[in-house]
This record gives C-alpha cells, sequence and structure tokens, in this order.
C-alpha cells in the first residue's frame, strides 16, 4: 500500500537532508528554514517541519530557543565511539581478507583503487567518498563477513561528517588514497600482519583531520575537539 503523501514527502525530505548533512553540503551551525526547504522540495511546510523534528532527534539539527533551526555541530563522542567500532572491527576484517582474499577478489579490489584514482584526477569528492566507502565493504566480503560493514555503516554517521570536511582539503585525498593502496598490497600480497597495521593507521587519520577542521572552522564541534586516542 502507497505512502501518505505527506509522509512519502517527510521521508523523502529526511534523507536528502541527512544526506546533505553528512556530505558538509549543509555546514554545521547553517541556520535551516522551514519556509526557504519548503520551496526547495516544492511542498507544504508540515513534511518539512516533520522532517526537521527527526533530524533534531538524531542530532543532526538543533534549536535554539527564539532564535531558530541550525545545522548541529559535529557529536565528537560519537565520532569517538564510532572510530572504536571501526578500528576494533575492520583491522581484524583486514587481516581476514589479506588471508583468505580470491584472485577475483583481489582483481575486484584492484578496480576499486583505480576508480578512485580517476576520481582524485577528476577533483570528484562525491565520488572519492563513495569509491572509499566500496573499498571498505569490499575488504569486508573478501574477509567473509560483509554484513560487518552494514554493522559499521549504522554507528558513523557523525565520523562521516568529519571524513566529507577533511576531503576539502587538497591534500588529504591523496593522502588517504596511498593509504588504500598500501592496505590493497598488503591484501594481495597476504600479509596480514601489516595489513592491520595499515589499516590502523588508516582509520586514526581521523584525530588529524578533527585538528585540522578545528583550527580552520571553529564552531564544526560540539565539546573538544581533541578526543582522546585508542592507545
Amino acid at each position: 500500500m502507497a505512502l501518505p503523501a505527506v509522509r512519502q514527502s517527510t521521508e523523502q525530505i529526511h534523507r536528502l537532508l541527512r544526506g546533505d548533512i553528512l556530505a558538509a553540503v549543509l555546514r554545521p551551525g547553517e541556520a535551516m528554514s522551514e519556509a526557504r526547504m519548503a520551496v526547495r522540495f516544492g511542498v507544504s511546510r508540515t513534511p518539512v517541519r516533520e522532517a526537521f523534528k527527526r533530524l533534531v532527534e538524531e542530532g543532526f539539527l538543533m534549536v535554539v530557543p527564539q532564535v531558530g533551526t541550525f545545522v548541529a555541530p559535529i557529536d565528537l563522542a560519537a565520532v569517538h565511539d564510532s572510530q572504536f567500532v571501526r578500528e576494533t572491527l575492520e583491522c581484524r576484517t583486514v587481516a581476514l581478507a589479506a588471508r583468505h582474499a580470491d584472485d577475483a577478489g583481489k582483481a575486484a579490489l584492484e578496480q576499486n583503487v583505480r576508480q578512485q584514482e580517476r576520481d582524485l584526477a577528476s577533483g570528484d569528492r562525491a565520488s572519492f567518498f563513495r569509491h572509499d566507502e566500496a573499498f571498505h565493504a569490499k575488504l569486508a566480503k573478501l574477509a567473509g563477513h560483509p554484513s560487518v560493514w552494514s554493522l559499521i555503516e549504522g554507528v558513523k554517521a557523525q565520523l562521516d561528517r568529519v571524513r566529507c570536511l577533511s576531503l576539502e582539503s587538497a591534500s588529504w585525498p591523496t593522502m588517504i588514497l596511498t593509504q588504500h593502496r598500501e592496505i590493497m598490497d598488503c591484501v594481495i600480497t597476504g600479509n596480514e600482519a601489516r595489513a592491520e597495521a595499515a589499516m590502523r593507521t588508516h582509520l586514526r587519520t581521523v584525530f588529524d583531520a578533527i585538528e585540522t577542521i578545528a583550527r580552520d572552522q571553529v564552531d564544526a564541534f560540539a565539546g573538544s575537539a581533541t578526543p582522546a586516542r585508542l592507545d
């Protein structure tokens, strides 16, 4: 049975606005207007209001009484927690990928990295981010645990906001690509210990990203911009 029009519009608006916040199209601290978004989506203010309400509950928007609604700063506690989950799971996952990857899987990984190189050459940050995600998903599949990536995806929304902002630095995507190449080489050669170490180094770049972003965008984060390391 089809969803009621208002509910359907609310789902679509929520999904699109959430995606814009994660991708840093809508920046931390940016003012949000129900009326402006109603015009953007060609709907009444009711589904926009409902979408805003959901985004507030999820921590992506904040309401300042008698002032307005704004894109919420990045929750560093959530970033730290999702980083902990990623490092715990993905370091083990990449070691298993190095142990179990077959020729077809290795070829798929190489193809993905070549696509990242093309994205970098063309300056397509959105495509680079998508293929970055696909790279990690492929590693989970090669490890024999594809659902691990789905689990990670469910907890890393605030972390993704940091990752997308970091890609605005000219040098950052190049560094990420270099790290992906190293991880790929470890998997292809079956070096489990080196693969795990390379993944840990790769994932911990988020701490450097936070420090860099905090210098340039002082209102980007909620709380201290120096979360504890995982050592």
